[in-house]
């Protein structure tokens, strides 16, 4: 297959404007007042997240890193030290931890209770609630004492509509059946389907040609895009 010039990869920054909320408004109300430094309480100051893949729960973590600079982000590819407690971080974070090694599930324990005593919040996401987790035992039960959301992936109604209206702040309308062939046919996370928006609006652009289905057809085949 032939590589695609225009960028589609779906490298899109990764923030709270840029995450489509759909039945998540609660929880991003959440994570933005604790972004802010505005959540209160206990429970507020542990928070899992948990839903299948490309349901946004990175995209969220990723999200509280750009409003909070001071955070700090790990995962299975983090160092152990990195998971060393220091009270001038007030927010940890950490993605996959369903994936953590036992090493890592050992400083995560550290890590939470160190947060418990001496101050911090932690927000941590894995692929299934605490509950069904292959995790030690001691950090499995942690995880699930604080808040626990389960982040809803985006109906296709909802995509529609976001999609939609990303469209429409391009400055474009998109012909009628290209947005459901689209979310049909091509990757379902919206990070890659805004990607082919942006990359559709450029090339469309650059060909004078309306933003149509064929448009759409003729682009992704210019590159090594799979489609379903």
């Amino acid at each position: 297959m032939r590589q695609l010039p225009l960028d589609i990869s779906g490298d899109q920054p990764q923030t709270f404007a840029t995450f489509v909320t759909g039945q998540n408004d609660e929880l991003v109300s959440l994570l933005r007042a604790i972004a802010d430094h505005t959540a209160s309480g206990l429970d507020q100051r542990f928070v899992y997240l948990w839903g299948e893949s490309s349901c946004g729960k990175t995209h969220l973590l990723n999200a509280l890193l750009a409003h909070d600079a001071g955070a700090r982000l790990l995962g299975p590819d983090s160092d152990i030290e990195d998971f060393s407690y220091s009270p001038a971080t007030g927010l940890f974070l950490i993605d996959d931890c369903d994936r953590l090694s036992q090493e890592q599930q050992v400083a995560a324990f550290a890590l939470f209770n160190q947060i418990r005593e001496q101050g911090g919040v932690l927000v941590t996401a894995g692929a299934a609630a605490p509950a069904a987790l292959a995790l030690r035992e001691d950090l499995r039960t942690r995880l699930g004492w604080g808040l626990i959301y389960h982040v809803h992936v985006l109906t296709d109604d909802e995509k529609l509509s976001a999609l939609e209206r990303a469209a429409q702040a391009r400055g474009f309308e998109p012909s009628p059946g290209l947005l459901p062939w689209l979310i049909t046919h091509y990757r379902r996370d919206m990070s890659s389907l805004s990607a082919v928006l942006d990359a559709l609006d450029r090339y469309s652009l650059e060909t004078k040609r309306p933003v149509t289905l064929p448009l759409l057809k003729q682009l992704l085949e210019r590159g090594e895009m799979q489609t379903n």
